[in-house]
């Protein structure tokens, strides 16, 4: 497998790719990952099952808009495929580091910068990708309050009826249809997973954001969960408040796209989960 994947960079860089060394990293629930190292270059690899493919392609292209769009850093898509019963993904390697306050200050303004490209007068994707390992629908739409209700809520609140969580999903989802009902923000490129663990510097203190749930979307659902698992640096929000200004009524959408993610988490690891997405869902039925 490994002789494939080494031909496959060799291919893609059109610069000969011999390893030496192969390191396994930790860090990932979904997919093993590992360090390829050879003569003055380095290769970050995720594995998984061969059917797993669509989500490496998906990943890939997500990266790639995000890269093109030359604001914020993510490591660079080399190739992917299946080797053996393997399907693969390569990306650039970067080494991390630490960041300090200046670090989180160029974050927010960075990703200020991505959420202000406009390339797409849709909201959605050109294909469906995944948000942990949840199937993430990103079907075009030119409604923000119809694709949010339907293809984000509508869709989790599917999956957890079918673990047994017994929510009026047509009742959640025209309440979160009406909160959103004057909202049409411009469709920015979202990392659509952006909580701490997808967000580093590098060791010169340059912000990277990886693992992205690629689409284009409210950019306030980006900021939202950032806030969600413990938040980032106060600077942050600063720098892109400065950038870029969020919209009067943040605070109340916030509730509404982090429930997304609270109901994937439910989706994926049950417990207490379902206790937090009805007490959001309460909150929102009040608004």
């Amino acid at each position: 497998m490994w002789s494939e994947i080494c031909d496959a960079i060799s291919r893609s860089t059109q610069e000969e790719f011999n390893l030496r060394h192969r390191h396994s990293l930790g860090g990932g629930c979904i997919n093993q990952a590992y360090r390829l190292v050879g003569e003055g270059k380095s290769y970050f690899v995720k594995v998984n099952n061969a059917s797993s493919l669509d989500m490496f392609v998906a990943e890939a292209e997500g990266l790639r808009e995000i890269y093109d769009t030359n604001t914020i850093l993510v490591p660079k898509p080399i190739c992917y495929g299946v080797a053996g019963n393997q399907s693969y993904l390569v990306l650039e390697y970067l080494e991390l580091g630490g960041g300090n306050s200046h670090s989180w200050q160029m974050m927010g303004k960075k990703l200020a910068q991505l959420h202000k490209c406009e390339k797409e007068t849709r909201f959605g994707w050109k294909m469906n990708n995944t948000i942990g390992s949840t199937p993430q629908i990103n079907d075009w739409c030119d409604n923000w309050a119809d694709f949010f209700a339907e293809k984000r809520i509508g869709y989790q609140l599917e999956l957890a009826n079918g673990r047994g969580a017994n929510f009026d999903i047509g009742k959640i989802i025209e309440k979160i249809r009406d909160c959103l009902r004057n909202r049409q923000p411009h469709p920015s490129p979202l990392h659509g997973d952006l909580w701490g663990g997808n967000a580093s510097f590098t060791k010169d203190g340059t912000p990277v954001i990886f693992d992205p749930a690629f689409y284009y979307g409210d950019r306030e659902a980006d900021i939202a969960m950032t806030e969600l698992f413990g938040g980032f640096s106060p600077v942050f929000y600063q720098a892109y408040n400065q950038e870029y200004p969020l919209d009067a009524g943040y605070q109340q959408r916030k509730v509404i796209y982090n429930l997304y993610h609270i109901l994937n988490h439910f989706n994926l690891f049950g417990g207490g989960y379902l206790s937090q997405a009805k007490s959001m869902i309460s909150k929102i039925m009040a608004f």
